[in-house]
C-alpha cells in the first residue's frame, strides 16, 4: 500500500509540474465557464433597431420609448422613409425596424386597431424570431395596460409563470451543460493522455515489472484526475452561484456526489480510450471529438432533444452527459432529491460498470 500512495504522489508531482497540463486542466474550465456564461446566451441584449415613424403622435412616442427602455434595444436610426430599409440591414449594424402606419393614434381611438410592421434581419433565423417575440411582448403589455380600464363581455387572460428561472436565464441552461462538457473533457481526456504517454515512451512495461500490481498501476494513475476533477466541479458550481447567480435548491451533498459519479464514469471512459489506443495525439483526437461533439449536439446541452430527428433522439440515450445534465438541473434549479434522479443515476452507474469491464477485458499485460 506504500508503494501504491508513493505512486499517486509521484503523479501528483508530474501533473504539477507540468504547466501545459495545469493550463488545461484548471485554465480551460474556467474559460469555458466564462464564455459560455457571458458570451453564448439565448437572451438579447442591447439590438440595434431603426424606427419609421409615420404618425408621430403621442401613442407611437409611448411605444417607442417603452421599447427602448426595456433594456433590449438601442435606436440606431430614425428612418424618414422606407426606401432605404434593405440597405440598412446591408450594413449588418440594425436587427429590426419598426414601421407604424400614418396616423396611428387616430385609428386607434376610431377604428380601435392601428398597424405596426416588424422588419426583422432573418439571416440569424433564431436571433430574428427572439427580436420579434420581445418586441411584441412590450407592444402588447402596452395595450395590456392602456386598455386595463375598458370592460369586455367576454375576456379570456392568461397568467404565466415561469418556474424555476422566472427571468428565463440562458446562464441557467449553460452552466449545467458546460459542467457536463467540461468534467467529461478533462477527466476523460487526460486519463487517456496520461496512461497512453506511458505506452508512447515504453515506461508502460518498466511499471507492469514493478511490484505493483496492473490495477493499482491504473489507480494510480487515475486518483489525482478524480481530486483535480473533483475540484474542478467545485470551481464551476462556486462560479455558477457567486458570478452568475445560479442556485443551488437542492442538497450539495448530492450535487456533488452526483458530480462525483460522472467524474468516475469520465474516467472509465479514458481508461478504456487508453487500453484501445497507443498514442497522446490519438487519445487527444477521440477524446476531443468523440467526446465533445456529441456532448454539445446530443445531449440537450444547447439544442432540446425533442426537436431532434428520431434517430438522434434514440442515440442520445447512450451520451452520458444527456443524464448527469437531468441531474444537475434537478438538484440546482428544482431542489429534487435522490428520489427523483435515482433513474439518471442508476443509467450512468450502468455505464460505469460497462466501461471497466470493457476496459478490464481490453487491457493486456504484454504490450504489443
Amino acid at each position: 500500500m506504500n508503494r501504491f500512495w508513493s505512486f499517486v504522489k509521484k503523479e501528483f508531482f508530474h501533473i504539477f509540474r507540468d504547466t501545459r497540463t495545469m493550463l488545461i486542466l484548471f485554465g480551460m474550465p474556467i474559460a469555458q465557464i466564462l464564455i459560455f456564461g457571458y458570451v453564448v446566451t439565448n437572451e438579447i441584449k442591447d439590438v440595434r433597431i431603426g424606427i419609421y415613424d409615420q404618425s408621430k403622435d403621442e401613442v407611437t412616442r409611448e411605444i417607442t420609448n417603452k421599447i427602448l427602455s426595456s433594456g433590449y434595444f438601442l435606436l440606431d436610426n430614425n428612418l424618414n422613409t422606407d426606401k432605404n430599409i434593405e440597405e440598412i440591414f446591408k450594413e449588418g449594424k440594425v436587427k429590426e425596424v419598426i414601421i407604424f402606419e400614418p396616423d396611428f393614434a387616430k385609428k386607434l381611438i376610431s377604428n380601435g386597431s392601428a398597424a405596426i410592421q416588424l422588419i426583422a434581419d432573418a439571416s440569424d433565423a433564431n436571433t430574428a424570431n427572439l427580436i420579434v417575440n420581445y418586441t411584441q411582448a412590450i407592444i402588447f403589455d402596452y395595450i395590456k395596460k392602456k386598455n386595463a380600464g375598458i370592460q369586455y363581455p367576454l375576456q379570456i387572460i392568461p397568467e404565466v409563470r415561469m418556474l424555476y428561472n422566472e427571468e428565463l436565464k440562458g446562464v441557467y441552461m449553460f452552466v449545467p451543460g458546460t459542467m457536463a462538457l467540461i468534467l467529461m473533457l478533462i477527466s476523460a481526456m487526460m486519463t487517456s493522455i496520461s496512461i497512453a504517454r506511458e505506452k508512447e515512451l515504453g515506461t508502460m512495461e518498466v511499471l507492469l515489472v514493478s511490484p505493483l500490481r496492473p490495477a493499482q498501476i491504473v489507480l494510480g494513475k487515475v486518483t489525482p484526475y478524480v481530486v483535480l476533477s473533483f475540484i474542478n466541479a467545485v470551481t464551476i458550481i462556486l462560479l455558477g452561484y457567486f458570478v452568475f447567480n445560479v442556485p443551488v435548491k437542492g442538497s450539495i451533498v448530492l450535487l456533488l456526489a452526483e458530480s462525483m459519479l460522472f467524474i468516475l464514469l469520465a474516467l472509465s471512459i479514458g481508461i478504456f480510450i487508453s487500453t484501445v489506443i497507443k498514442s497522446q495525439q490519438m487519445a487527444m483526437f477521440i477524446s476531443m471529438f468523440a467526446l465533445m461533439m456529441p456532448t454539445i449536439l446530443l445531449s440537450g446541452f444547447i439544442f432540446p432533444i425533442e426537436n431532434m430527428p428520431e434517430i438522434l433522439q434514440w442515440l442520445s440515450y447512450i451520451i452520458p452527459p444527456r443524464w448527469f445534465i437531468i441531474i444537475i438541473k434537478n438538484i440546482m434549479l428544482k431542489g429534487s432529491g435522490f428520489l427523483y434522479v435515482w433513474k439518471e443515476t442508476l443509467i450512468l452507474s450502468v455505464m460505469i460498470i460497462f466501461f471497466i469491464a470493457l476496459s478490464i477485458k481490453k487491457f493486456k499485460i504484454r504490450l504489443e
